[in-house]
């Protein structure tokens, strides 16, 4: 029996949200609904400017694999989060955020000197999110910080894209995703964004290497990782290369492939404010329902449920009660 549902690495951020309208991102020349990584002096010059003209909506603990471990554990699940934060107000503030939510990390006790990861945050009248990121000493993540040993005694290792613009991180996940397959133990990836196929595909190909067993990805990058002009050609692309997968479609639900079926999940009727978190999230309700022994189906229901509701609220994360309330709503009947 394993000790960990899922074992994840990832960037340790602090997410500072404002709302913007359109016309901000012209301004600003800023791409919208991409993630763009920014030095300190640009994020801290951008924060003056948005907090000169904006309120801020949100400060919460942030980072792709954090937020869904996050979740994991909120539903009762178990996890182990590799990161690495500073001993500054943010990485006090990134470990208060995780809280006694049943995740390990070996940050608890090893904080270095340096600044904490930020990411900035611009919701958009459309409920679509922009973020301008300062990794800070998340993007010196390493080998170093690996606990092969937690790897070993989990059922997944949740392996975040994002880590692929460090060459230390890329170097981290490709270690991880080797130790794991050496030892039997099953490996999930996200792309985690657009921008990392756009602008890092081939470092994200290095460290998918020939299959992966679970992938979660969006329709845009499943695009953009297949060069394929429709969603059927592009899952029949990443069939041969993902031996199960999770494809969100945002308003038209999800699609699943459990390595025999395809299986549709429905989306949710909802008024979206904020999407910031809800592929985390989704993948964060899914690797809870499988590793707890749920099917693809019941476990595309919650991750849809529950990705639906994270978009209904600003921040990447929903309150402890929340989850049990979703868990009691797909699994009672």
């Amino acid at each position: 029996m394993t000790k960990y549902d899922v074992y994840g690495i990832g960037n340790a951020l602090v997410d500072t949200e404002f709302e913007v309208d359109d016309k901000f991102f012209e301004t600003y020349n800023i791409e919208k609904g991409f993630m763009t990584l920014v030095t300190h002096e640009q994020q801290e010059h951008l924060m003056r400017v948005l907090s000169e003209q904006h309120t801020m909506c949100k400060r919460t603990g942030g980072g792709s694999a954090s937020n869904t471990l996050y979740a994991l554990s909120q539903f009762g699940g178990s996890a182990y989060l590799c990161c690495k934060v500073a001993n500054d107000k943010n990485g006090d503030f990134f470990l208060s955020e995780l809280g006694h939510n049943n995740i390990q990390t070996n940050t608890q006790s090893d904080q270095v000197i340096g600044t904490s990861g930020r990411c900035l945050i611009m919701i958009s009248p459309d409920a679509e999110r922009t973020m301008h990121t300062y990794l800070g000493v998340s993007e010196t993540i390493s080998t170093a910080e690996l606990d092969l040993e937690a790897a070993k005694n989990s059922q997944y290792i949740y392996l975040e894209g994002y880590l692929v613009t460090s060459p230390t991180g890329k170097e981290a996940l490709i270690e991880l995703k080797k130790f794991a397959e050496e030892n039997q133990v099953k490996t999930a990836m996200t792309f985690s964004d657009p921008s990392m196929l756009q602008y890092f595909k081939n470092d994200i190909n290095e460290v998918f290497g020939s299959y992966v067993d679970l992938l979660f990805c969006n329709l845009q990058e499943a695009l953009l990782w297949t060069e394929a002009e429709t969603l059927e050609k592009a899952i029949a692309i990443i069939k041969t290369k993902a031996r199960q997968f999770a494809i969100t479609l945002g308003a038209e639900g999800a699609l699943l492939f459990d390595g025999k079926n395809e299986i549709e999940i429905i989306s949710q009727k909802i008024t979206a404010v904020d999407t910031n978190g809800a592929g985390d999230m989704f993948a964060g309700a899914f690797l809870y329902g499988i590793t707890n022994g749920k099917n693809f189906k019941e476990a595309g229901d919650l991750a849809s449920l529950a990705s639906a509701k994270v978009v209904s609220n600003f921040g990447p994360r929903l309150k402890p009660a929340q989850h049990e309330s979703l868990v009691k709503n797909v699994f009672s009947n």
